[in-house]
């Protein structure tokens, strides 16, 4: 059964949601389902990459999500001669202690906003690794911790586009989820010329939300149970894209976890403490087709990687509904919720 504080956490979660959306939706208009994945992501504490052409928003969405939390931010303009030390830092002697000293780069930051990362060279790309997977630096034998939350939201333009390299495998597998912000609908537009016209938006962002509340929600998400037969069907999902036709590179046991998490922070944003089949439906595109190669042949018939991963979703069959949820009570103990607990 959901304890009292875990509704309590919830009930919390979503309050602290709402206000992050509302603050993010006064920069971003007309796009509430790219705003509500870059909140599943923050509260699933993974990385978010962003991927579009110029002049969408892409910058601004990562600017407004940093903006509403209010915690250390840093951004960095990925540039062909951007150096790895750039990111992760470097030892300076220093000659007055006749010692060396550790200078932080700019990934020492709560939420680091990474614009254009793939117009850096691949060895760059590649300082971002240990940080984002282990949540720590190593530099010259000695690893410092990075701050929590630690978040990176990555944004990049197609890689047709002139001056740009494409992202590594590893780098790739790294972020929870891709997102494309599109371009705005004809009335989105229109306001957006009367409101951003004459100042920035983000010039009057305030933060809603601290970062230690951030914390504390990512802590409430993990707490989201996650049904045998949810699992099971997660684990369907991705290992159906290792062995499709389509694909010469399927999804990693990462891209499960990442599925998992991001599944668990839907749940928290729908108010349920448990997870449905239907959330992790919803997400296994953003969060497995950027991990995907398609094959050559693939790539003559024009199919996508998020093509390929809707057609496993009609195929991979979804685990039986659960039974009705009593009214005011948590699922029976054979529907997805937890089983019921004794006093």
């Amino acid at each position: 059964m959901t304890t009292y504080d875990q509704r309590a956490d919830l009930s919390e979660l979503s309050s602290t949601a709402d206000r992050v959306r509302r603050s993010m939706e006064t920069v971003i208009e007309g796009k509430p389902e790219v705003v509500g994945l870059s909140l599943t992501v923050l509260l699933a504490g993974g990385h978010l990459l962003i991927e579009d052409v110029p002049g969408v928003g892409k910058t601004m969405l990562a600017k407004a999500l940093a903006r509403s939390v209010d915690c250390s931010v840093r951004r960095i303009q990925f540039t062909p001669d951007l150096l790895p030390s750039d990111i992760t830092g470097v030892s300076v002697f220093d000659q007055q202690r006749r010692d060396f000293e550790f200078k932080p780069g700019a990934i020492f930051a709560q939420i680091v906003i990474g614009d254009e990362i793939n117009r850096a060279s691949p060895k760059t790309q590649s300082a971002l690794l240990e940080s984002m997977e282990e949540r720590q630096v190593t530099i010259d034998g000695q690893t410092h911790q990075l701050p929590e939350p630690f978040m990176v939201v990555a944004t990049q333009n197609p890689v047709e586009m002139e001056g740009t390299y494409p992202l590594p495998e590893a780098q790739r597998d790294r972020f929870m989820a891709r997102v494309s912000v599109g371009y705005p609908s004809v009335a989105a537009e229109l306001e957006m010329i009367g409101v951003h016209g004459g100042a920035s938006p983000l010039a009057d962002l305030q933060p809603v939300t601290h970062a230690r509340d951030i914390v504390k929600l990512v802590e409430a998400v993990r707490g989201v149970h996650v049904a045998e037969a949810v699992r099971r069907y997660a684990v369907d999902l991705v290992a159906a894209t290792r062995s499709h036709p389509e694909l010469r590179l399927g999804a990693s046991p990462r891209a499960t976890l990442h599925l998992v998490r991001a599944a668990r922070a839907a749940a928290a944003l729908a108010g349920r403490a448990y997870t449905l089949p239907d959330d992790v439906q919803a997400l296994a595109t953003p969060v497995l087709a950027h991990r995907l190669l398609p094959t050559a042949q693939a790539q003559l018939n024009r199919r996508t990687a998020e093509a390929v991963v809707a057609d496993i979703v009609q195929r991979v069959p979804v685990p039986a509904a659960a039974p009705p949820v009593p009214p005011g009570g948590a699922p029976p103990p054979n529907g997805y919720g937890p089983p019921h607990r004794g006093h």
